[in-house]
């Protein structure tokens, strides 16, 4: 019998969108027997930045208690699911900085054979939500990891469209997230759980 899926949720949030989201996807995890991480990008705005929007310091003092992640975490998981606001249609700085760091695991394969999936937020509708998730996924290629996506395996996904993975429109802090969003959120999270778990059992056997 396999130990339980190790589960690393990766994230980066300035106003908070993407860390109710990622608390959701851990939440969900950890009920579906996963042991998980919720860890953070490190925050590399200044802190003038940080203070000239109300949300956004709102946001970083309220989640000043969960850890900065780190390579280990990677190393340590089974699956990782990473969620990221759009930058220009891409992901955040914050966030591809931290996967910049993984080039000493990459180097000894150290990334491949795991579960990877993303979830992302905009502030505009078609704001570059599947784009983003594709330019994620591209660094998981380079991993040699296994892509797991929520596709349409649940009649949910209909509702919120976005086979990619979890996403949100918040319209500039207007539209909080609602129950459509975390829907989303638990199905990717029971189904990466789901692979991870088939996918470690089968390299225990």
């Amino acid at each position: 019998m396999t130990s339980p899926v190790k589960l690393a949720v990766v994230y980066y949030s300035s106003t908070g969108t993407i860390t109710e989201i990622a608390k959701e996807i851990a939440e969900t995890a950890e009920k579906a027997g996963a042991e998980v991480r919720l860890v953070k990008a490190a925050e590399l705005a200044p802190q003038s930045a940080i203070e000239s929007n109300a949300a956004w310091a709102a946001n970083h003092a309220a989640t000043a208690d969960i850890p900065v992640a780190t390579p280990a975490d990677v190393e340590w998981a089974d699956a990782v699911i990473f969620g990221t606001p759009t930058r220009f249609g891409n992901v955040s700085s914050q966030l591809k900085q931290f996967i910049d760091t993984l080039g000493g695991l990459w180097a000894q394969g150290k990334l491949a054979d795991k579960a990877y999936s993303g979830f992302v937020s905009t502030a505009t509708t078609h704001g570059g939500q599947e784009s983003t998730l594709l330019a994620l996924y591209n660094s998981i290629h380079h991993f040699g990891g296994i892509i797991v996506t929520p596709g349409y395996t649940d009649p949910a996904k209909f509702i919120d469209g976005n086979p990619y993975g979890t996403s949100h429109v918040d319209a500039q802090g207007n539209n909080p997230v609602g129950d459509a969003t975390r829907t989303a959120a638990r199905i990717q999270a029971e189904r990466v759980v789901k692979l991870a778990a088939a996918l470690k059992a089968g390299y225990a056997a």
